[in-house]
């Protein structure tokens, strides 16, 4: 990859020329080719320089694409024994690449690898480690393990069918009956439908079919002993796979933005495919290969908030791409001609007006792991999908991508689900989503919208865990599943961690709420004042200076020594960092400074300069006004009082959030919060265990560290209500008991006193 693409080999064809490699080297391990008929092409026909490798290439890529009957009667031998893959795979005629001596070596080492032993799944991986950093967070793709990928299907589907399967296995009833219940398990999961609408290289697809391949295949197993084989025999009798198959790669479907992945992931499903028949061929003794591919997995490119996700289930579709007009077609002959433009990102139908989407059919299942894209790295794009998604919603400015895949499977589940009849088997969803949709502010905006709106109800969920998978650079993250429904079930599944990075342990609960616990449908939206009668707390002032009012120790002594007269407005500024580290740092604070006395500072006037100027060149409107006031912080919140400061960000490892008493000489960063004419009563409270565990389940996180707001965690607190004198003298003697401990220890910082393993 990186040498075509330094050769300028690049893009569309860079990426298709991979998957098609990719392809050829399964093949040559998994008897889609005759074993190591590919290595040997390139090993023995080819220069060592690597010279010719681009035109043979080429002419294999042809090959494989043209049917047994209209290859030439002279084509070299070499070729000929490939066979005709079609699937679309390789109809599209690619500029030659150019190879050297190296990569033609890096080409027949891949060829080296045993490719028939790595599964499909790991391609992801591949495509990961081929974007670059900045692609990567810009899209959110977050490759999803195996490991938690089951995590999702089995509570969706897969546990539901196994003990379907193993009820019927155990069933007292005789022969007959049992095989008509096998028989009608069978189809059914032949006819089940699954939808990613963010299916990145398709790994939720690929997992999902293999293991539904894995469950149709012990159901032919007890047919067939049903029908007098035994085990022994079964291989022997050479039975006609191709009969008793019934599950294929059609029955699944994505939405990818991107091309590269949307390719990796029609390619991978057909490798799975492949495995897997296989492993068919193993078990029942005839070979089963699906050659030429006729079928493959509908993988659409657009934009999945803007897509019709109905439309994609055309019956019989196949899936060509026309790469020079960016468009994705999907065929029914003569019927159904409908394009989905990739720069558009929507549908559109060109003929057939009576054709429109089917509603006869439905998703089963719509899962997946949309992008991890929090609201302040949303592109402009990203923001309006929102702005369409989350239409009238009060709030949702602030809401992670991830959540608009929520709204659109209720919406897709409230539209569907009603044209069907009560009986038969509802849509259900699950999605893999960063953990902020369980936590904080977005929590009443989000679920607001979706039990009123849609009436959804969450069926199962795994509480916060850690991201893990095999892909370079992998994503630090923490994240949740959950799956739901607009209908309600009598025993759910909650998943806890006990150890964020370990395995989880399963509960049946009666009901799970939006913050993942077991409780009824209730959560908390933002308030502007506390429920009870306490002191209001306010975030602290923000300064948007571009750094030309602060000044660290040393800065701070030789600025004074250049502007004396500058001492009276130079006050100690803090921030969450200096407040937990024990570090210190400066600000000019000029509120109260008077025009005459500025006028004499020509150090402190050169300062308010570059402030103005700054602000000028800001892209936002209200920073520009401000530079009319170029004295002042953009945000002024300072108490005029003694204050209790609240971090607003606080690692989880710490039993309690380090808060602490201030003056209002203190001017305070907009990273706290303070809680102004706050008594030792207030301090103790919020010190408190059990305001710790308020804070757990209601507050935001950034990965796993608390993210307290006053908005949401404060204002919504419930305080002890009417406590006696003697309760509240209690409080105060605990809560001043803790900062003597604190005094105790003055070269120690709050983080030192506050972690977990050092505190006294």
């Amino acid at each position: 990859h990186d040498k075509l693409k330094a050769i300028g080999y690049e893009g569309h064809q860079l990426e298709l020329y991979l998957v098609r490699l990719v392809f050829c080297l399964f093949a040559d391990d998994s008897n889609i080719f005759e074993k190591d008929i590919f290595n040997e092409y390139i090993e023995l026909k080819t220069a060592e320089d690597g010279s010719d490798l681009a035109r043979a290439i080429a002419e294999l890529f042809q090959v494989l694409n043209t049917p047994d009957d209209k290859r030439l009667n002279n084509l070299d031998e070499s070729l000929a024994s490939f066979p005709y893959v079609n699937g679309k795979l390789f109809e599209e005629h690619l500029a030659f690449a150019s190879f050297d001596s190296g990569m033609r070596k890096i080409l027949l080492e891949c060829c080296g690898l045993n490719w028939s032993r790595i599964s499909p799944a790991i391609f992801g991986s591949l495509f990961q480690s081929v974007m670059d950093e900045k692609a990567r967070r810009n899209l959110g793709a977050h490759y999803t393990s195996e490991k938690n990928i089951l995590k999702l299907i089995k509570p969706l589907f897969l546990d539901e069918l196994w003990a379907e399967f193993n009820k019927l296995n155990n069933s007292p009833s005789g022969d007959r009956g049992k095989t008509l219940q096998l028989q009608k398990l069978h189809d059914k999961i032949s006819s089940l439908r699954f939808l990613d609408p963010a299916c990145g290289c398709g790994n939720f697809l690929i997992i999902a079919y293999r293991e539904l391949r894995l469950l149709e295949i012990e159901i032919i197993k007890k047919l067939l002993k049903l029908q007098g084989y035994r085990d022994e025999v079964i291989r022997e009798a050479k039975m006609d796979a191709d009969y008793l198959i019934k599950c294929n790669v059609d029955q699944f479907y994505g939405i990818e933005y991107e091309e590269f992945p949307s390719q990796i992931a029609r390619t991978a499903m057909w490798l799975m495919d492949h495995q897997m028949n296989m492993l068919v061929t193993e078990i029942f003794g005839e070979y089963y290969v699906r050659l030429p591919l006729k079928k493959a997995a509908t993988i659409v490119q657009g934009n999945a908030l803007r897509i019709d996700w109905q439309s994609l289930l055309i019956k019989d579709s196949t899936v060509s791409i026309h790469a020079e007009k960016a468009n994705i077609i999907l065929n029914e002959p003569e019927t159904v001609y409908k394009t989905v433009n990739v720069y558009a990102k929507e549908v559109e139908f060109k003929k057939a007006e009576e054709v429109q989407p089917t509603t006869d059919i439905k998703y089963d299942y719509i899962l997946g792991n949309p992008p991890f894209v929090g609201y302040s790295l949303q592109s402009q794009e990203q923001k309006a999908d929102l702005d369409i998604i989350f239409t009238g919603v009060n709030g949702s400015g602030v809401m992670d991508y991830v959540s608009a895949w929520y709204i659109k499977a209720s919406q897709y589940m409230q539209n569907v689900n009603s044209l069907h009849k009560n009986d038969s088997p509802k849509t259900k969803a699950a999605f893999v989503s960063t953990n902020s949709i369980s936590q904080g502010e977005q929590v009443g905006i989000l679920w607001n919208e979706l039990y009123n709106k849609y009436k959804i109800k969450i069926r199962f969920a795994h509480r916060t865990f850690k991201w893990s998978n095999e892909a370079k650079g992998a994503a630090a993250v923490h994240v949740v599943i959950i799956g739901f429904s607009n209908y309600s079930i009598p025993n759910k599944k909650l998943y806890e961690y006990e150890d964020i990075k370990g395995e989880p342990h399963e509960i049946i609960v009666k009901n799970i709420n939006p913050y993942l616990v077991e409780g009824k449908d209730e959560f908390i939206t933002k308030r502007t004042n506390p429920i009870c009668k306490v002191p209001q707390m306010f975030k602290g002032s923000q300064p948007t200076d571009g750094g030309n009012f602060l000044f660290t120790d040393e800065e701070k002594i030789q600025f004074l020594k250049n502007e004396p007269k500058a001492k009276k407005f130079i006050k100690p500024f803090i921030s969450a960092h200096e407040f937990l580290n024990n570090e210190k740092r400066w600000c000019l604070w000029l509120i109260d400074a008077a025009p005459s006395e500025l006028r004499e500072m020509p150090s402190v006037l050169a300062r308010i300069e570059e402030v103005r100027k700054m602000r000028l060149k800001s892209t936002k409107q209200t920073t520009v006004k401000w530079a009319q006031f170029p004295t002042l912080f953009t945000e002024n919140r300072q108490p005029k009082s003694k204050y209790i400061l609240v971090p607003s960000h606080s690692s989880e490892n710490r039993r309690y959030i380090p808060m602490g008493f201030m003056t209002q000489n203190d001017i305070l960063n907009n990273s706290c919060f303070s809680v102004p004419d706050a008594s030792l009563y207030e301090f103790g409270v919020l010190s408190s265990v059990i305001h710790m565990i308020w804070v757990e389940y209601t507050c935001g996180r950034l990965e796993s560290r608390y993210r307290y707001a006053n908005t949401i965690s404060y204002n919504n607190y419930p305080w002890p209500e009417n406590p006696t004198e003697k309760q509240k003298k209690a409080v105060e003697e605990a809560a001043q008991a803790v900062l003597d401990a604190r005094a105790s220890f003055p070269e120690s910082s709050l983080a030192d006193l506050y972690d977990p393993n050092t505190m006294p």
